[in-house]
């Protein structure tokens, strides 16, 4: 692939006005770039190509004969930087004037704008980071919980990559070897041990299989859990909202009906992010504006990881719970009974408790036992997975790319089943390195780079 050799200059920090900015330089000439506007505090030229790597040095950016900021500058010089390149940062007062200041006389003096993610672009090309690991790094400035900061840095030091390239080496092996009968076709030599190759698929298959199961679970404690706060009308679910939330998100209405859309919020709890959905009451009813409602949260059910069915303990019996719960029929339920302010204890005992000893009592409105909920769903979505498992799967391409190469990996086992041919082998077994190598980056395409890095900012 064709790699720009321009100088690329971008805004490391955040736009705007700030007490310190930092402008980053990388390319061949960074250096010299640098070096024709740079002086030391003394007002003399310094040579920064003759300097040591990844040491500090203080002067002032300079124009036409004119000062423009004090900064610090750090070097650091190709391979041993971020990009690989001779790379460059700038450290000035954060005032947006200056910061476009420096960021033109630098581009007067030969560097071009940086495009969007071009410095991890770079990095990639160079071989600091590969495809995987350079896609955890938008993750990691993107992470805004605990659960997100740990995957995007187990990605980003290589928890999946190593998994993959052992898959890879291991196949990569048998490949050849097949590949290598093929040369020797005449003389029916079989170097590729076919027991030996039906070991390893089966062992890659167990190891791809929990990888590729991982994603579902990596997924929503990246982007947040979706759970969706369902049940009659009127027994709550908007109070519910609001004591999980702290907050008077939702509307509160003694009217039976009132939210006929559903509302959502997101809430970090012990480092991961939930996102909860208060939608409207499941009824029968003959309002057009509130079946749009009832049929938009049976949607939201639907694509929930977790339903808090909540119930007035006044309003329902066991039975008639029971029979609404089944009818639901969704995997991960937590059921809430709402309103026990209203009972004492022994009614309640009496009423639910000896029948269905599960549910979680609370009272939305005087916010009593709601973090019984909060603990219940960090039960069931804890950090504590990811610090077990470095190979939990967050990527959509990642997840696509490991299925294409377990259904690969399964003709090869059935070839093998069938005693087929070398050749028919070694192309499934090509099939597979082709999606596994798209993975990693060793086979990509200027379209698929294109569209990961222009999903990064601009400086980075």
């Amino acid at each position: 692939m064709h790699f720009d050799k321009d100088t690329i200059v971008a805004l490391a920090t955040a736009p705007g006005t700030a007490a310190i900015a930092v402008i980053r330089l990388s390319g061949t000439s960074a250096f010299d770039i640098c070096n024709s506007v740079f002086t030391d505090k003394n007002g003399f030229p310094k040579k920064l190509s003759l300097q040591k790597s990844h040491k500090l040095h203080y002067g002032w950016i300079c124009s036409d004969n004119s000062l423009i900021d004090e900064v610090i500058i750090s070097i650091f010089k190709a391979p041993h930087s971020y990009t690989g390149e001779n790379t460059v940062e700038i450290s000035c007062h954060g005032s947006v004037f200056i910061q476009q200041k420096i960021i033109q006389v630098l581009i007067n003096s030969g560097a071009r704008p940086a495009k969007a993610g071009e410095f991890t672009l770079r990095a990639f090309l160079n071989r600091k980071l590969d495809l995987p690991q350079a896609e955890a790094v938008a993750d990691l400035i993107a992470s805004d919980s605990q659960a997100s900061h740990l995957l995007a840095l187990n990605q980003m030091r290589g928890g999946v990559s190593q998994k993959i390239n052992t898959f890879r080496q291991q196949l990569i092996h048998f490949a050849s070897l097949i590949e290598l009968e093929l040369d020797f076709n005449e003389e029916d030599i079989e170097f590729a041990n076919r027991s030996d190759l039906k070991q390893l698929v089966g062992d890659l298959q167990n190891e791809i299989q929990p990888i590729i199961l991982s994603f579902k679970e990596g997924d929503v404690l990246k982007n947040g859990i979706p759970i969706a706060i369902v049940g009659k009308p009127n027994v709550g679910k908007s109070t519910l909202l609001n004591a999980l939330l702290d907050e008077e998100k939702a509307i509160v209405s003694p009217i039976p009906g009132t939210t006929r859309d559903a509302i959502e919020d997101e809430i970090i709890i012990e480092g991961v992010r939930f996102r909860f959905i208060d939608t409207a009451g499941i009824r029968n009813t003959t309002d057009e504006i509130e079946s749009i409602g009832v049929s938009k949260t049976f949607q939201k059910i639907k694509h929930a990881s977790v339903v808090i069915y909540m119930f007035d303990v006044m309003e329902i019996t066991p039975d008639e719970l029971l029979q609404s719960i089944s009818e639901l029929n969704v995997k991960q339920i937590l059921v809430v009974g709402n309103k026990i302010d209203c009972l004492n204890g022994t009614e309640l005992t009496k009423k639910f408790i000896d029948r269905i000893p599960e549910i979680i009592y609370i009272s939305a409105k005087q916010r009593i036992n709601i973090h019984q909920i909060s603990n219940r769903l960090t039960e069931l979505y804890s950090i504590d997975v990811i610090n077990k498992n470095d190979t939990v799967l967050t990527n959509a391409r990642h997840f696509e790319a490991l299925k294409k190469t377990s259904t690969a990996l399964e003709r090869v086992n059935n070839g093998l089943n069938s005693n087929l041919t070398g050749d028919l082998l070694a192309a499934d077994i090509r099939n597979a390195l082709l999606h596994i190598g798209e993975i990693t980056g060793e086979i990509t395409t200027d379209d698929l780079l294109e569209n990961i890095f222009n999903k990064f900012c601009i400086g980075k």
